[in-house]
């Protein structure tokens, strides 16, 4: 006989950055596992030192960090956090990016762009990267950037659940904030049998976060409106958009998103808009100045933790939706 048998289990360990600790404490919880002890800090000149203080040696590990604010300094220790896991002798990681930053720069509008989405693939899979987990992208196409396998989750059946419980469904209408969200408000509109309804809009190329509201295509008039995106930043589309519901008559406007950047002039426009509820997940922390009465955070802890069940036992993703659906 050659070589060396092993009867050993397979191992899961869950490692967290800085970020967004609250949401991988929830996901641990959920998991029922402990977060793996880890030494964080940064030098004076701003370096980002990392150690593990438990073995990762053999354990398939599950890296997550939300691309917060300041993002560039936690995509910066995310990278850090996979290559000393990968100098660990881990047997797997896998990166979880609940919110993956640069992820609107996904293609050249025109000349002399960068392809930024693609970059931050790049370097999650030269610095060790095995697999990506991640939440509602801004395009499906970045999945294709990183050479791997990538588990998109969706956050519409959490949030579309949510709305179909609070609002009469025989008055709700889906509406597309703009024509590249006009697939994923289909699918609302399949989940809440609803009518759907478009807000064309224009940007002006050369400013960013400015948006000219044109028409609304479809009727609203006393209708209760779900305005579904994937993204609030600033406010300016989204509040934009509104607004535009409200001139054609409709009776409410509930705003629903996965990430809520929520940059900026955000917490003022959302304030003083006329919206009556701005539904997000946690994917990203709420700043503090936006945490009004009138903004809900729902939880994609269970949602994220059952899918790194699944991969670690060799399942399927997939299901997950296909049995919410």
């Amino acid at each position: 006989m050659t070589g060396i048998k092993t009867t050993g289990e397979k191992k899961l360990m869950l490692f967290s950055g800085r970020a967004h600790p609250e949401l991988a404490e929830e996901v641990a919880h959920e998991l029922g596992v402990s977060l793996v002890p880890t030494k964080a800090f940064d030098f004076a000149n701003g370096e980002i030192y990392v150690r593990f203080q438990e073995s990762a040696r053999g354990a398939d590990c599950f890296l997550i960090q939300s691309h917060t604010t300041p993002i560039n300094k936690w995509i910066m220790e995310q990278l850090i956090m996979i290559d000393a896991l990968k100098r660990a002798s881990a047997r797997s990681i896998t990166v979880i990016v609940p919110f993956y930053g640069y992820a609107r720069q996904d293609k050249k509008h025109r000349g002399r762009e960068p392809i930024s989405a693609r970059l931050i693939a790049d370097m999650l899979k030269t610095a060790g990267a095995d697999r990506i987990l991640t939440v509602d992208l801004h395009t499906d196409q970045i999945q294709g950037f990183f050479d791997g396998p990538v588990d998109h989750l969706f956050a519409l059946p959490v949030l579309a659940d949510y709305v179909g419980a609070k609002v009469d469904r025989s008055k709700l209408t889906v509406v597309s904030p703009d024509a590249g969200r006009v697939r994923v408000a289909d699918r609302w509109c399949d989940r809440l049998g609803a009518p759907l309804a478009i807000v064309h809009k224009r940007r002006d190329p050369d400013v960013a976060n400015q948006v000219t509201v044109h028409e609304v295509v479809g009727d609203v008039r006393g209708r209760v409106c779900v305005l579904v995106d994937d993204m609030i930043d600033t406010g300016g589309t989204i509040c934009a958009a509104a607004e535009a519901l409200f001139a054609n008559g409709a009776e409410d406007v509930i705003v629903t998103a996965t990430h809520g950047v929520l940059s900026g002039p955000a917490a003022d426009r959302l304030k003083n808009s006329k919206v009556s509820e701005f539904v997000f997940t946690n994917t990203l922390p709420t700043p503090n100045e936006v945490e009004l009465d009138k903004v809900t955070v729902l939880s994609m802890a269970p949602t994220i933790a059952r899918a790194v069940q699944e991969v670690f036992e060799d399942g399927s993703v997939t299901s997950l939706f296909e049995e919410q659906a």
